[in-house]
């Protein structure tokens, strides 16, 4: 099983110049925990998580004046399409997260989140279940 089986092509892609406010709502319209922060004038893609908006919010930090810039994580491990499922499992695990933004060639290609893997592989039990 490979990451571009579970992972979901549907991203919600942000500036770093978005509030977290705004981040949120996008986040909850798609019904997805992470946004991908896209800065031209930074190297590579960010990632915005329900977890960051939570701390910041905690922290008593106003949503509508803080930015994605702000909050946001830069220093990412990336996915390939090709990677296992257990191979960004184990990297989640290892690095305490639970997004893996897909990169393929330069390009975001996808997101993928515990959740996701989770719910591949359920299916794929239940797929055994029912032909066994």
């Amino acid at each position: 099983m490979q990451v571009r089986e579970a992972m979901n092509p549907v991203l919600v892609s942000i500036g770093p110049g978005h509030t977290l406010r705004q981040a949120a709502a996008l986040m909850s319209q798609r019904g997805v925990g992470a946004a991908v922060v896209i800065d031209p004038d930074a190297y590579g893609p960010g990632i915005l998580t329900e977890r960051d908006v939570l701390r910041a919010i905690g922290a008593g930090l106003d949503p509508d004046v803080e930015t994605a810039e702000s909050h946001h994580t830069r220093d990412l491990v990336f996915a390939g399409p090709e990677w296992t499922l257990i191979d960004a499992a184990e990297a989640m695990i290892r690095g305490g997260f639970r997004h893996l933004i897909v990169i393929d060639h330069d390009d975001v290609v996808g997101i993928l989140s515990v959740r996701d893997i989770v719910r591949h592989w359920s299916r794929a039990a239940a797929d055994l279940r029912t032909t066994a």
